[in-house]
């Protein structure tokens, strides 16, 4: 399986403490196999083989599951790593670090006392503990780090019986990422005293507390410390093997059996469950959402907000689930299709906090929808007063079903297209803002989509050899204006696609400054077939997901940490250098590689004109004030970021609060007061793709009840034969998109410029 996918990285780079916020994560109640993606380069399938025979080659001394899984990962990387790293000593140090990193990521549980201690024993001497199997060093420092963890638990509690001075003019760190180790138990007693003080300051600041400061903190913690004691060898083994893979880089990542499952159906956007989505509260697991047509939701017992206090497989007896990691519970109600599940569950309007109530579901296959491609179908005025229709593809991931083959965003895509070019749109724009990546396959046949022939990406392994791999259908299925929407999340696939069509010339892209920069491919190789020769544990020991290429734009540079650059560059609160590829540990560097051979894009009537949009596009966001507003807050943000300090005066935090809350109150009468363009917004799923009407989801500024129509009319839109019509409820609210706005601006001046709407060439391939 090949993907370039960094959505992983990107929540752990997010993440204060990983490890202990583990339970915090809304799971998805599922049973899925993995997919396997059948190799497309036949390097790739031989460089397999010979991981293989490099493992067989060494003996593997370790007895048990775990130990043997660790030689095979430690084998695996260093034969089949892109950078080829020998596991020794150099490496043995960086392992130890990441190790203690990603346990206690904000520096406040270990000292330095602690690093040092652990550095004599263990610093040059992990790389031959990990090939020989040994998992004794994970586990011991695993354990200090739990007796940490509980030894700072019954200090916070005694620190809360303790008076607080809000009135002093102390600060704390706001992020300690960077900050050193404390020094000794005390200079970590002081970092600790501040925080605790900043958050009883912050809970004594809430207007409407649900219980004490004091209280509510104690729970917190007391929380934390269950969630690492629950960390069970398997999963102190997972976080060791994790340390070990990121410490040749941030995206190789060893995944366990249940890590598969998550991966498969991100992938795949299909499950086996009961279609819920949990988070956990006070105790239990709470019912946050219901995917439509899930068992759950057909079913209409179980609602949001419910909790579930305990679980039973069939007719078996319940199991009480109160107390356990959320990760846990999913595993108790997860199962095969057609099998039950009862819950036991506590409704979440019940007058009596004792009432429970039995729910028995049979679980089934569920298709994430709301991860899946969509469009809309926007109409609005241009600057000649004449109304426009335009097409907008939201983008979510490059997904595929590696297995059945029955998902593929770029059939998702053509099915979407094709109803927009019937719309008779005049311009599209793809929205990658939030697309961590995915599917490599998928990003070079959806580029090629846009595309006549050609190169789409060129690839290189750690022998040198470049592969280049070409759209595979010669056919065009939109020739039209295309603007492709990015930011500092689109990564890795996003990035591959809005490369190539900028080095073509055919796409303008919009958005932050640069895209995120993850320039690398991983493939995922199932640890099962290293450590038994029939292959038959491969979902029990999990799998590497392990980096062996790197890939460039046809124009010959990487996008490895210099990501896309935008034609147009829109502020907004996501550009931001700290948040991308150049803030991740490990990570490999840039190089370029020869240009290939392509031909760009000669459609003469399909210009970019650059330079003229970009200058246009300047004038009205310094004429914005929602630009302004957005300039405002980074300059803040960045202020903050620079500083890294929060007050622990309650005067200053008051007053900090109150400076924000009247901003907020001044933005909203500006906002009101201001007069809003009509635009007319049309939801397309691939749900209503073949339906003749379509729902009308939004007016900026007003609400769609306030001037509905059944259809519309000739007045509205470019064609008059449209056959939309409204069935919004009038209950949604306008969302502020400043950047969508804007973008939407560009590609309608964009149309202007290349003379009219124009949705396809005499080139172009016809849609089935």
């Amino acid at each position: 399986m090949f993907c370039c996918a960094c959505c992983l990285t990107l929540y752990k780079l997010m993440l204060p403490l990983p490890v202990t916020l583990r339970s915090a994560r809304t799971l998805r109640l599922s049973e899925t196999s993995f997919s396997r993606m059948k190799p497309t380069f036949r390097s790739l399938a031989l460089s397999a083989v010979l991981f293989a025979f490099a493992v067989s080659a060494h003996p593997i001394q370790a007895k048990s599951d775990a130990e043997q899984v660790a030689v095979s990962v430690g084998r695996l990387l260093e034969e089949g790593h892109y950078t080829h790293q020998p596991l020794n000593d150099e490496v043995s140090r960086k392992f130890l670090r990441t190790y203690l990193e990603l346990l206690d990521f904000s520096h406040l549980f270990f000292t330095q006392q602690d690093v040092d201690m652990l550095s004599a024993k263990y610093a040059t001497s992990l790389d031959d503990d990990v090939l020989l199997g040994n998992l004794k060093p994970a586990y011991e420092i695993y354990d200090l780090y739990m007796k940490h963890v509980d030894d700072r638990v019954a200090k916070i509690k005694a620190m809360l019986k303790e008076p607080v001075d809000f009135k002093n003019d102390g600060t704390i760190e706001l992020s300690r990422q960077k900050a050193s180790w404390p020094k000794d138990e005390a200079d970590s007693d002081g970092i600790w005293r501040g925080r605790i003080a900043s958050e009883l300051l912050q809970e004594h600041l809430t207007e409407h507390p649900i219980e004490p400061g004091p209280q509510l903190i104690a729970r917190r913690y007391d929380r934390l410390a269950r969630n690492v004691h629950e960390q069970d060898r398997e999963e102190q083994v997972k976080l060791f093997l994790d340390a070990l893979s990121q410490t040749y880089d941030p995206h190789s990542e060893y995944l366990s059996k249940a890590d598969l499952k998550n991966f498969s159906i991100n992938m795949g956007l299909s499950l086996v469950g009961i279609g819920a989505m949990l988070k956990t509260e006070d105790s239990y697991a709470k019912i946050e959402s219901l995917v439509p047509g899930g068992p759950a939701q057909t079913d209409g017992r179980l609602k949001v907000g419910d909790r579930i206090s305990a679980v039973a497989q069939g007719n078996a007896e319940f199991n009480d689930v109160r107390d356990m990691r959320l990760d846990k519970v999913v595993e108790q109600i997860r199962g095969k299709k057609g099998t039950k599940v009862r819950l036991l569950v506590i409704p979440a309007d019940a007058p009596d906090p004792s009432k429970r109530k039995t729910i028995e579901l049979v679980r089934d296959e569920i298709k994430l929808k709301d991860q899946e491609a969509r469009a809309d179908i926007i109409i609005k005025k241009d600057e000649n007063g004449e109304a426009v229709k335009l097409g907008w593809i939201t983008l979510p991931s490059f997904y595929a079903d590696m297995d059945k083959h029955q998902k593929s965003t770029t059939k998702d895509v053509l099915m979407l297209l094709k109803r927009l070019k019937k719309e008779n749109i005049a311009g599209l724009i793809v929205d990658l803002r939030r697309n961590g990546g995915g599917s490599l396959e998928e990003a070079i046949s959806l580029t090629g989509l846009f595309l006549k022939s050609g190169p789409i990406v060129q690839t290189k392994g750690s022998n040198g050899n470049i592969v280049i791999s070409s759209d595979p259908d010669p056919g065009i299925a939109y020739a039209g204006p295309l603007i492709v929407l990015t930011s500092r999340q689109s990564a890795s696939a996003s990035e591959i696609f809005a490369a190539a069509l900028q080095d073509y010339g055919r796409a303008l892209i919009v958005g932050d400054k640069n895209t995120f920069g993850k320039g690398t491919v991983q493939t995922i190789l199932e640890i099962g077939r290293f450590t038994s020769l029939l292959g038959s544990r491969s979902q029990e020991d999990g799998a590497l997901k392990l980096t062996i290429q790197k890939f460039y734009r046809v124009a010959g540079g990487s996008t490895q940490l210099h990501g896309v650059a935008s034609d147009i560059v829109l502020p907004t609160l996501s550009d931001l250098p700290e948040y991308g590829e150049g803030a991740l540990k490990n990570c490999l560097p840039y190089d370029e590689v020869p240009r290939a051979r392509f031909t760009k894009w000669s459609d003469s009537s399909h210009q970019l004109f650059a330079d003229e949009l970009k200058r246009r596009s300047e004038i009205r966001v310094q004429a914005n004030p929602e630009f302004h507003y957005v300039m405002e807050d980074m300059e803040r943000l960045r202020q903050r970021l620079d500083e890294n300090r929060i007050s622990l005066n309650e005067d200053v935090r008051r007053s900090e609060m109150n400076e924000d809350k009247l901003r907020k109150e001044s933005r909203s009468k500006e906002r009101l007061a201001r007069q809003e363009q009509d635009v007319r917004i049309y939801r397309l799923t691939l749900d209503t793709v073949d339906k003749p009407n379509l729902q009308l989801i939004m007016f900026p500024g007003k609400t769609a009840s306030s001037k509905k129509s059944p259809t519309v009319s000739p007045e509205a839109a470019p064609d008059a034969d449209s056959d939309l019509t409204g069935d919004d409820d009038g209950t949604k609210e306008p969302a502020i998109d400043p950047e969508r706005d804007e973008t939407l601006n560009i590609l309608s001046d964009l149309v202007n410029l290349s003379h009219g709407p124009t949705t396809a060439s005499a080139t172009t391939k016809t849609l089935p």
